[in-house]
Formats: structure tokens, sequence, C-alpha cells
């Protein structure tokens, strides 16, 4: 049986109407691909408090989560995830990059030209049906 993770990822949207994508480094798990940024729901751990703590951790900023986005379940070869994205606000700090290679500011109509993460898409799919 597979092993099955638990995945919260924040959808940052700025003043500008843009989305923050991070793009995942060459050491990690699907190296290059763009995702939203988030990681592990720890046991016991409540999905807000998750995502703060990750984003937290891996972006050196403060978020506030305001809603559940989309929930997705996709099936890897070696491991299944099931990605909660919660939209997000930014209250303290500027997001930097210390686990991914870079993160980048983009609007919803040009989400689609990175190459994302499997698990990630629905969620761009759902933002970018939100713009039209």
């Amino acid at each position: 049986m597979k092993k099955q993770i638990k995945v919260v990822a924040a959808v940052i949207e700025n003043e500008y109407k843009e989305i923050l994508c991070a793009l995942r480094s060459p050491s990690m798990v699907m190296p290059n691909m763009w995702e939203f940024p988030g990681g592990k729901v720890e046991k016991d751990e409540d999905l807000h408090t998750a995502v703060k703590r990750e984003i937290h951790e891996e972006l050196g900023c403060l978020i506030e989560p305001d809603e559940l986005h989309n929930e997705h379940r996709h099936e890897y070869e070696t491991f299944i995830i099931q990605l909660i994205t919660i939209k997000c606000r930014l209250v303290d700090g500027i997001p930097l990059p210390s686990e991914h290679s870079m993160l980048l500011w983009l609007k919803r109509e040009h989400l689609s030209s990175l190459v994302w993460a499997p698990a990630d898409i629905p969620a761009v799919e759902l933002l970018r049906k939100e713009w039209t």
C-alpha cells in the first residue's frame, strides 16, 4: 500500500491580483516543477495552523488563511497526496525562498505558462476559471 500524505498549500494573492508560485529546487522530489508553497500537516494539527507554520518555515513571512480553495487527491508512483489549497493573505514580511529555487508572482491568466507539479494542477485550473 502506498504512503498517504496530507499537505496544505497557500494560494497567496497580492494587491496586484498576482498569485505566489514556488519553483521546487533540484534536490526536492519532482524537481524544477512549480507548486503553491506549503507542506505536510502534522498529527493533530488543524489546516490553518499547518499552512501558517509551513509558510513561516519556508518563506519567512506571516499569512492569514481566508478560505478553503480546493482539495484534490493525486496518486504518484510511490505515494498518494491529499493536497488542500487555502486562499491566504500576506500579513507580515516578504516571502523569500529558503527551500525553493525561486518565487514568482504571476497573474491568474499566466499560471498555465508554468510546468506545475501534477497535484497542484486542479488548483491552478480553478484559479484560472475564477479569472475568466
